[in-house]
């Protein structure tokens, strides 16, 4: 991912005082640029990753998520997010009432309703966690 890229993302997810990142993987720097901007950071995956200082790892799996890791996140974010856990992660979203904001690898359309951000190199996907009031 393009500097630019990492930075746009960050600043958009600044605007949010916890966030938790689903799928960390290999590629950590926007966690550390968010912890570095004075976030707090936690970042999760089903393997044990390394973690830039500042940000909490915990190993968990989003299809079965241990809901005391996301209690106190504004927002889950998600990079290069494949299809199958669009849903997963936008119900686990919608249970904390917390936003959930993710890019997608490419040429995978967003699987849920989503509203769409322009970035530099990326489009931000945005899934609005509050349940629609039916009149």
């Amino acid at each position: 991912m393009r500097d630019a890229t990492i930075d746009a993302i960050a600043a958009r997810l600044a605007a949010f005082d916890t966030v938790v990142e689903v799928g960390v993987g290999h590629q950590p720097a926007v966690a550390g640029t968010l912890a570095d901007a004075g976030v707090t950071v936690t970042a999760t995956d089903i393997t044990e990753r390394s973690v830039p200082d500042g940000v909490t790892f915990v190993c968990d799996d989003v299809t079965d998520p241990d809901h005391s890791v996301y209690a106190d996140a504004d927002a889950i974010y998600a990079l290069n997010c494949p299809p199958e856990l669009h849903r997963p992660i936008a119900d686990l979203a919608r249970a904390i009432d917390a936003a959930f904001l993710f890019t997608t690898l490419g040429a995978d359309p967003p699987t849920i309703p989503v509203r769409r951000e322009t970035l530099p190199g990326e489009t931000l996907f945005v899934f609005d966690s509050r349940p629609t009031e039916t009149p």
